[in-house]
């Protein structure tokens, strides 16, 4: 579900929630303990592309987001995210809420337990050396600080020792945390001598424990060297090799996470199960996956169903569920800007001066515009000029967040042209123009009256605000019932009525 809602199509890495499956357990000074799951919050909100975006970003540019966050970077503007925890109490049930904290295919809606903020990330500055400060990192579930312990999730403990395994195998030994990218700025102490990658000129004789050669040592780091130790716990019960029944409800969330989106996302995620469905060519697997959807959702079902031309079948979905608002992307309020791209239409008699007073009150949100026209070059003459990045033949809407036609600009019947703001107004994106410029929109079918659409005088501040303002809600999503509805297709009808169009379609 998640996969093919919109969240599985970000529209950068800086408007994309991190947030760990597992649980894992906090520990003050005094013993107490308590259950945590850690999130990244971005602070420019959390935006995808839409279906037709993401298939175009695959062909035409499949460094879409690396380009997207060193772009950014490179303009000034950094990739910001709040560090956050959810806290739950360390009861012994190892559940919240009916919710259980080892499953990590399970969330606790944050209606439930607010995520409170408690840090922040900067991404600043881009790599020098891909491979050294990117292609070698070593991640691991086991590198922890003091205070931060596992829990007995069966996942994380699988990742205990897969993780390791994979950094000895991938980066060539166990000396892997020697690399500059992966070395802690804590000292470590460890029993590891020789191989790839050793820096350490070890001395002593012994490696291990216990020994009689070197006095007993190395020793087992202990609390006050700030060593590994793990909480005590009172445990009760039989151990047995097997998930516990709260693993088998595996409907209840996906219908909240259903439930909770808007209508558009809704829309969204039906067109994603229709389309990847559709290309299943094995009978047998379309309808188990409907009989999947079917304990979902019967909407959902139905209208996947019918986008596939094959019966619903009738689940149990569950009734009550508690609604999660802070699943759905759609924003009210326009957000920040930082790292947008404006795309402003351009030629030798536009508007340069208007241009210039766009890009400044853009470039005060961190958010950049580029000029766009029918061939490369200079726009201009003198202390007014302004250079062409992109042509009409190497632009695509992906590219950009919005789309300015400049006052002065001469209508063309450039189809290439036509396309692009086409394009970017199918996938309600904000579009304006200033001046005369309205009328290259009016040519593409885009009207003044549209929802997401500012059109000016001139290229004054009140102008700019507004649409600065339109692109701070990522989309105009009142414009996606006109321009992005499917049109999915009724049920399957019965079988008379199948014999009924064929005879009709012999005799013409």
């Amino acid at each position: 579900m998640w996969n093919m809602s919109d969240r599985g199509i970000p529209r950068s890495y800086r408007t994309m929630e991190g947030f760990g499956v597992h649980t894992f357990r906090l520990v003050a000074e005094n013993g107490e303990t308590r259950l945590v799951k850690f999130h990244w919050k971005p602070l420019a909100g959390v935006h995808s592309l839409v279906w037709e975006e993401a298939q175009i970003a695959a062909g035409v540019d499949p460094d879409f987001h690396r380009r997207d966050m060193s772009d950014g970077i490179k303009a000034g503007a950094p990739l910001e995210y709040e560090f956050g925890i959810q806290v739950m109490p360390d009861d012994g049930t190892e559940t919240y809420e009916g919710i259980d904290l080892l499953d990590p295919t399970k969330i606790v809606p944050e209606e439930l337990v607010p995520v409170q903020p408690i840090g922040k990330l900067t991404l600043d500055a881009n790599p020098t050396n891909y491979f050294a400060e990117t292609e070698q990192v070593a991640f691991h579930t086991g590198h922890l600080v003091p205070g931060i312990e596992v829990t007995n999730d069966p996942l994380m403990q699988a990742r205990l020792f897969s993780y390791l395994d994979t950094q000895i195998t991938r980066l060539g030994g166990p000396n892997f945390s020697q690399l500059p990218i992966n070395r802690p700025h804590a000292p470590v102490d460890d029993m590891l001598r020789d191989g790839m990658h050793q820096t350490a000129v070890h001395t002593g004789l012994a490696p291990y424990l216990s020994n009689s050669v070197d006095d007993g040592e190395p020793a087992v780091a202990g609390e006050k060297d700030h060593g590994y130790v793990q909480t005590e716990r009172l445990i009760e019960g039989r151990a047995v090799r097997a998930n516990p029944a709260s693993f088998d409800d595996h409907f209840t969330q996906p219908t909240m996470f259903y439930r909770s989106l808007s209508a558009v996302e809704q829309d969204h995620l039906v067109e994603a199960f229709t389309f990847e469905l559709g290309k299943v060519f094995e009978q047998s697997i379309k309808e188990r996956e409907l009989e999947v959807l079917s304990n979902v959702d019967a909407d959902l079902c139905e209208r996947v169903a019918a986008g596939l031309g094959l019966p619903a079948p009738v689940g149990t979905p569950a009734e009550d569920v508690l609604l999660s608002p802070a699943l759905s992307q759609i924003v009210e309020a326009p957000g920040p800007i930082a790292g947008r791209k404006i795309g402003v239409i351009a030629d030798a008699g536009s508007d340069l001066s208007g241009i210039g007073k766009l890009r400044t009150a853009a470039a005060r949100r961190g958010a950049t515009v580029h000029v766009i026209a029918a061939a490369g070059g200079i726009l201009g003459k003198g202390m007014r000029t302004q250079v062409v990045e992109r042509t009409y033949l190497t632009v695509r809407s992906i590219e950009f967040d919005a789309f300015v036609v400049a006052g002065g600009t001469t209508p063309t019947n450039d189809i290439k042209l036509i396309l692009l703001l086409q394009e970017a107004f199918r996938h309600c994106k904000a579009m304006g123009a200033w001046g005369d410029g309205a009328a290259l929109l009016e040519q593409a079918g885009i009207g003044a009256d549209d929802a997401g659409v500012v059109i000016g005088e001139t290229a004054v501040k009140a102008f700019n605000d507004a649409l600065l303002a339109a692109v701070g809600l990522h989309r105009a999503w009142d414009r996606a019932p006109a321009v992005m509805a499917s049109n999915i297709p009724p049920s399957v009808p019965d079988k008379p009525a199948r014999k009924r169009a064929a005879k009709a379609k012999a005799r013409k």
